[in-house]
């Protein structure tokens, strides 16, 4: 059963449509033909969960520069320009000049090929979508732009530029999230992490983004008022995602105790409480409190309730890595879930590596239904309390690290292979058997070669390319590490 979204994803879309105002006069009915297509493209845009208005049909430089002003009041996300016939790039200029979001030029003509022997004017000029293509993207780049994209095709029946329209309504949520985005940011990096350390102004420059400075105080209040009722019903809850089983291998496991359960519950409670006061829509953080205390006892307890809200659209992360953070939301919005997660040990044998982490994770990308042990231990920090442990799901994943350079800007790492069925640890933690092409030794000395931190975001799907975008888009270098 998947971990519902507790705050609906949306973005603002502005669709235009273009096109030249002596055709009018020249060719009864052409405008309202041509009106048609673009309403029938803003109907496409509108199934992808947007926010999508429609501004008309700009056929001359002072209708161009009458709608810009309506365009920036939506606060839009994501521009498309259907290219409904050929128009003058003076309907384009002004408006590719002044917007600063991402813009997408649509050729998509209603004929897979004109009927040659009977073809006429009018419906050659009902299939001009990709004539002014070159003059638009030209002018872009004179107006000083990066050249928009373009989607090419046909505007019914065509899977694959109906797939692109998708992949750019998601794009436009990752932009909405990450401009809106309030990530609280709590304690400290994990005592000589040097790839830990992220400064929050270079996160609001880079990405929009407020980081919220939270004190473990603020969990705490909510900590101490939660009630038993409450307590029992998020246990009911935990346990209907989760299997309890006996312990393995690792005499640091147990089958998970009533008071790990307790805690994990009632500190998840108080987590959702804390993010609904603050209104934060992710969550990092390290603290380590002193030994014996309750506030140690919260602090080390959150794995349990982090994988719920991170699996509700929530990104958590532990270890103060609010870089991270950032990548599984984008992993997140664009529909891959988004686990936390590092390189474990590598098997030589099946030349795999295990990739995973002690928490949080997204249980909507787990194989089968995740398990909960209660461990004696937490390595390498303090603690203990009930742990997080599956495997992704079969089938294709990309990795998304976000590091930062000598010269203090982000740099994206991504890299695209397969989660195929094998054992894993039963440690409490989650892994899976992560294999890269070309082979295992290749492909990692090629990931660390490119400056990562040790995290990363685990996403299911191949989605190298639409984060590419996306970095392109908030001008972040980008590198996808090859796999031939």
């Amino acid at each position: 059963m998947p971990v519902k979204r507790k705050k609906e994803l949306t973005a603002n879309v502005a669709v235009i449509g273009v096109g030249l105002d002596t055709y009018w006069g020249q060719f009864d009915g052409l405008l309202d033909e041509l009106k048609g297509k673009l309403d029938y493209f803003v109907e496409k845009v509108a199934k992808h969960g947007v926010k999508v208005k429609n501004f008309g049909i700009v056929d001359n430089a002072q209708v161009a520069y009458k709608v810009l002003p309506e365009i920036k009041a939506m606060d839009p996300d994501l521009l498309f320009v259907d290219m409904v016939t050929y128009a003058t790039s003076a309907t384009f200029g002004v408006i590719i000049k002044e917007l600063n979001i991402p813009v997408v030029l649509v050729a998509l003509q209603p004929l897979a090929a004109m009927d040659y022997p009977n073809a006429r004017t009018y419906v050659q000029l009902c299939n001009d979508d990709f004539c002014s293509v070159p003059e638009f993207t030209g002018v872009a780049v004179r107006m000083g732009k990066k050249a928009p994209d373009v989607i090419i095709g046909m505007l019914k029946d065509d899977a694959q530029a109906d797939a692109e329209i998708a992949e750019y309504c998601d794009i436009a949520k990752v932009c909405r999230s990450l401009k809106t985005a309030r990530i609280g940011h709590m304690g400290h990096v994990l005592e000589a992490m040097l790839d830990m350390h992220t400064d929050p102004t270079a996160v609001t420059a880079s990405f929009g983004a407020h980081v919220v400075q939270c004190e473990p105080d603020f969990i705490m209040k909510h900590y101490k008022e939660v009630s038993d009722s409450e307590i029992e019903a998020k246990k009911k809850e935990i346990l209907e995602f989760f299997d309890t089983p006996n312990p393995v291998s690792d005499p640091l496991t147990t089958k998970v105790t009533e008071k790990d359960l307790n805690v994990a519950a009632k500190a998840a409670i108080a987590l959702e409480k804390f993010i609904e006061e603050k209104k934060l829509d992710g969550f990092a953080y390290y603290y380590e409190a002193e030994a014996g205390s309750p506030m140690r006892e919260l602090v080390t307890n959150f794995i349990v309730g982090n994988s719920l809200l991170t699996s509700a659209g929530f990104p958590m992360c532990g270890e103060y890595d609010i870089k991270t953070c950032i990548a599984m939301m984008i992993m997140d919005r664009l529909g891959m879930g988004g686990s936390f997660a590092e390189f474990h040990p590598i098997d030589f044998q099946k030349g795999s590596v295990l990739v995973g982490h002690d928490g949080p994770h997204h249980l909507n990308i787990a194989e089968g239904r995740p398990v909960l042990r209660s461990l004696l231990k937490y390595h390498g920090k303090p603690g203990t309390g009930a742990g997080v442990e599956f495997r992704i799901k079969d089938g294709p994943i990309t990795m998304l690290s976000i590091g930062v350079k000598a010269d203090g800007k982000f740099k994206f790492i991504v890299a695209e292979g397969e989660s195929l069925n094998g054992p894993i640890p039963p440690t409490g933690n989650t892994n899976t058997h992560g294999y890269f092409k070309p082979d295992v030794r290749t492909f990692l000395k090629r990931w660390v070669a490119e400056g990562p931190t040790h995290h990363f975001a685990l996403g299911v799907g191949h989605k190298a390319s639409t984060i590419k975008k996306v970095a392109d888009i908030l001008g972040i270098e980008c590198a996808i590490v090859p796999n031939n």
